[in-house]
């Protein structure tokens, strides 16, 4: 089976082609869905899906991802990409000058479909934000976000972030039920 990413993001189809490389053949679809607003990201991301599904009418998986700041109360949460596109990195850490508690998460949640049912499957990281941008491997927030190692997303190889984002733990939890449930193997 084939499995197909639902994303206009290239470098989030990319990072779910690192993760299954090997275990299942995926295939990308540069379809623009809405952006649904809910405080869930579990539900914008199953809206995303049942809209793709209605378009493409194969069995696929879309992703939403919310990206909060504690000092902020946790914006900009779900409306993280619309943030980055009208205040970008350079904004947020703007938004952080002088403030010491730099605690921020991301948690992505990827929703499968077939149409017939709409599953949904998160995973979180924690870590600080950084006073300056660093690395140039990452997309979106990842220059900004370093982990408890000191590195920012975008100072890792795509192998490394494959196995360590946010995306990669929803996706951890998604591949495990696919493989044992929905495709029935072990």
């Amino acid at each position: 089976m084939i499995l197909t990413v639902v994303t206009g993001n290239i470098n989030k189809a990319r990072e779910v082609a690192a993760f299954f490389s090997g275990i299942i053949d995926v295939t990308h679809v540069p379809l623009d869905c809405p952006e649904y607003r809910d405080d869930d990201i579990g539900k914008i991301a199953a809206g995303k899906a049942e809209y793709a599904y209605r378009e493409l009418n194969t069995p696929l998986i879309v992703d939403d991802t919310a990206f909060t700041i504690d000092a902020l109360n946790g914006f900009p949460g779900p409306y993280a990409a619309y943030v980055l596109r009208t205040l970008g990195n350079p904004g947020i850490l703007k938004l952080m000058d002088g403030v010491t508690d730099r605690a921020a998460g991301f948690t992505t949640a990827i929703a499968f479909t077939d149409g017939m049912d709409v599953r949904t499957f998160s995973g979180s990281i924690r870590g600080t934000l950084t006073t300056e941008p660093r690395g140039t491997n990452g997309f979106g927030y990842d220059p900004i976000f370093a982990l408890e190692d000191g590195r920012t997303l975008a100072e890792l190889t795509l192998a490394e972030k494959s196995n360590l984002s946010h995306r990669a733990r929803a996706l951890a939890a998604f591949r495990d039920w696919f493989l044992a449930e929905y495709l029935g193997r072990p």
